[in-house]
């Protein structure tokens, strides 16, 4: 009996059910993090615009920093028990914040530490059930968690970043972290109740510089693989650019209400729900390949209506434009996830997920500063036409690459597709 058949996965599969909503609690606490840690350092803590700079850096350096390595672990190790480790260590991070109060040890240092850690955890999070769902699903079923998983996880972003706000409203922002930490103690306990387990990997002598060096090689030397981290960096690059300026450009070029431009780039955000369950349909229809190429150079050439925004009837430029670009980059990450999960030697999988997103995620920074450095110079309105012009420029890469030439992604990774590198990857460490 097909999968189809036997109705979804939330229905019939207990343990992908329980991944999944151990997943999405721990995206809904994240999203809000993004939102109550900022505003414990303003409204609590007076931090300087630099201090707020380095809180939201803090997030994101550990990828750079510890990326290689952690891929490297997880394949080592049973992924479940480091999704484990990972949530009760942001459970007890969070929930160390509004004590600290309590106690009179908040400080702008204990932010940067908690966001410095719980960015870690992250990785490691991230990294391993990336890795992990292949082994809990059969191969039918994958396309379709993929896609649960995607579509929840934007669904909990939005969710997130305006219950931030609200709960840091009548809770006060230092208190509202025991919220945040509740969202974890939901993903802690769903994931402990997971039955499945992964049959142990084989033990070898291994060397953690070879394994870091086999996942690069994985990556630079198999054009598949080396054009999706490619247009992943690129395109990181011009959504970071032009998401680092939206704020700005809404209210001081456009001239909206604080409130306004919150409910406007949810409603933009909101694109990214669409475009998950969308994927696996329209993929079907028209090819693996194909349909990325429509989903990350098709719909993301709408961006270029956010730098048209006026105020009045034009704000739905912005939401048109918004949520085509939500929409395109979600369907895409689907998509991609898919592909990795059937492509790439199981063995190999952890250190796939860390190369590909330290390179990747290696730009959003750069993203953020150069769309900073062009808002100051050129002024708002250019910087975004500049940045929101990137977002469809970035898929040139996919277009002028074998995913171009081609309707489907392959299946299987064969020394035809992997290219030089074939030798050096195609056998554990």
């Amino acid at each position: 009996m097909s999968p189809a058949a036997r109705g979804g996965l939330l229905r019939r599969h207990r343990d992908f059910r329980l991944l999944w909503s151990g997943e999405t609690a721990g995206k809904f606490g994240a999203s809000v993090t993004g939102v109550a840690l900022p505003l414990i350092a303003v409204s609590d803590l007076h931090a300087s615009t630099f201090e707020i700079g380095l809180l939201n850096a803090a997030a994101w350096a550990p990828w750079l920093v510890i990326g290689l390595p952690a891929g490297v672990w997880v394949d080592r190790l049973p992924r479940r028990p480091i999704m484990l480790a990972t949530a009760a260590a942001s459970l007890l991070l969070f929930a160390a914040v509004p004590l600290a109060d309590r106690l009179g040890h908040l400080s702008i240092g204990l932010l940067l530490a908690v966001s410095l850690l719980t960015g870690t955890a992250a990785v490691f999070f991230q990294t391993a059930y990336t890795a992990y769902l292949p082994g809990l699903l059969d191969p039918a079923d994958q396309p379709e968690g993929n896609a649960k998983l995607h579509g929840s996880a934007s669904a909990a972003q939005l969710a997130g970043l305006g219950s931030g706000g609200l709960i840091a409203q009548f809770a006060g922002a230092v208190n509202g972290m025991f919220a945040n930490a509740a969202t974890f103690l939901v993903s802690l306990v769903c994931l402990s109740r997971i039955r499945h387990r992964e049959t142990p990997a084989p033990r070898k002598e291994r060397a953690l510089r070879r394994e870091v060096g086999e996942g690069l090689r994985l990556v630079a030397g198999d054009r598949w693989l080396r054009t999706l981290t490619l247009f992943g960096a690129a395109s990181n690059l011009a959504l970071m650019g032009y998401q680092s300026i939206q704020v700005a450009f809404l209210i001081r070029e456009v001239g909206l209400a604080s409130g306004t431009v919150g409910g406007l780039i949810a409603a933009g955000a909101s694109g990214g729900i669409a475009g998950a369950f969308a994927a696996r349909r329209v993929a079907a229809r028209i090819g693996t390949a194909r349909a990325m190429l429509l989903f990350e150079l098709g719909l993301p050439g709408l961006a270029l209506l956010i730098p048209l925004t006026t105020d009045g009837v034009g704000v739905l430029l912005y939401v048109t434009g918004g949520f085509s670009v939500s929409a395109g980059v979600v369907a895409g990450n689907v998509l991609k996830s898919g592909f990795q999960q059937s492509y790439c030697p199981p063995e190999l999988l952890g250190r796939l997920s860390a190369s590909a997103a330290v390179l990747n995620y290696g730009t959003i920074p750069l993203g953020a500063v150069l769309a900073g450095v062009l808002g100051t110079t050129l002024g708002l309105r250019p910087a975004m036409w500049i940045a929101t012009a990137g977002v469809p420029l970035a898929a040139l890469i996919l277009l002028f690459s074998p995913v171009g030439r081609t309707r489907d992604f392959p299946a299987a990774r064969t020394r035809s597709t992997a290219g030089t590198s074939a030798r050096s990857t195609s056998t554990p460490a």
